[in-house]
């Protein structure tokens, strides 16, 4: 490596250093998604950034998704994926086939994180009832009249934090699948990003960050929102600028924040290293939305 490369390097963990200082013993919950699922290359960088926050003495706590397999499988048996305002209606067979194809996902994702020298562990929302849920009432339409039920998708009614807080205390990585389960036992499928934002308000994290497939907030002429706070993102969203799935992205996120975390991030995770540049950048490749 040459010496100007060196100090390019030297020069780029000195300025990290306030970052490292600010969040060392932190916890940040990551929504793993989009295209950052599929990409070899981004797969590797998020399972390195992951492996770094944990180096650095964060206490990195990850969630998947998997909405695009789990509709490819179910094809494969001739099974057509209905969503009613982003949610998958879900019936006993699809319920089979989503626990499935999550759990070959989880494992994957343990092992990319393994093999860039972590520790993960992989996690339903079963495993000591993390994820307790109650099946969602028959859903709204947001257009026209009427209404669905959706089956076995269920909504949460309470995180079991303390499974996780054993790993972190491990020093081992938590890997979440977003499956739940009800009183009597029954399994539901679970909307991800609502699980992040409720596993990172049961943990009090001091950050909740959800990858997705676009730069990040955009205002009314697609320019990007940098920073947000609450009350800004409720204005957007009554004024009808926020539409389609960053309208339930940002309700996670602001039902985080009134829960206790202290920042949600909304980034573009088609970047490599979005996670480490958005949180040991100023500029960040993203929104961040502030507890104001």
């Amino acid at each position: 490596m040459d010496r100007s490369s060196l100090h390019s390097r030297a020069q780029s963990l000195i300025e990290a250093l306030p970052y490292i200082k600010e969040f060392f013993g932190k916890t940040v919950v990551i929504k793993f998604g989009g295209a950052a699922m599929i990409n070899e290359r981004l797969k590797e960088d998020f399972a390195l950034d992951v492996v770094l926050l944990k180096y650095v003495g964060m206490n990195p706590v990850i969630v998947h998704g998997g909405g695009p397999e789990i509709s490819s499988w179910l094809e494969k048996l001739g099974k057509k994926s209905t969503f009613v305002d982003g949610l998958r209606v879900t019936d006993a067979e699809s319920m089979d086939v989503i626990e499935m194809v999550l759990g070959r996902i989880n494992k994957e994702v343990v092992n990319l994180i393994n093999q860039q020298g972590g520790r993960a562990v992989g996690l339903s929302g079963k495993d000591g009832e993390l994820i307790l849920v109650r099946k969602m009432m028959p859903h709204q339409r947001e257009k026209g009249a009427g209404s669905i039920d959706l089956g076995l998708v269920g909504e949460v009614d309470a995180i079991n934090p303390r499974v996780i807080e054993v790993l972190d205390e491990g020093r081992f990585i938590p890997v979440i699948s977003p499956i739940g389960v009800n009183a009597q036992g029954e399994t539901f499928n679970v909307n991800a990003d609502l699980v992040a934002g409720r596993i990172a308000a049961a943990l009090r994290a001091e950050k909740l960050v959800i990858l997705t497939d676009v730069p990040g907030v955009l205002d009314k002429d697609k320019v990007l929102l940098s920073t947000l706070s609450l009350a800004e993102v409720r204005e957007l969203i009554a004024s009808g600028v926020i539409q389609g799935g960053m309208k339930p992205k940002l309700a996670c996120c602001m039902d985080a924040l009134e829960d206790g975390v202290k920042k949600a991030h909304i980034i573009d995770g088609r970047i490599s290293h979005a996670v480490l540049l958005e949180i040991f950048t100023d500029t960040g490749v993203g929104t961040v939305i502030n507890n104001q």
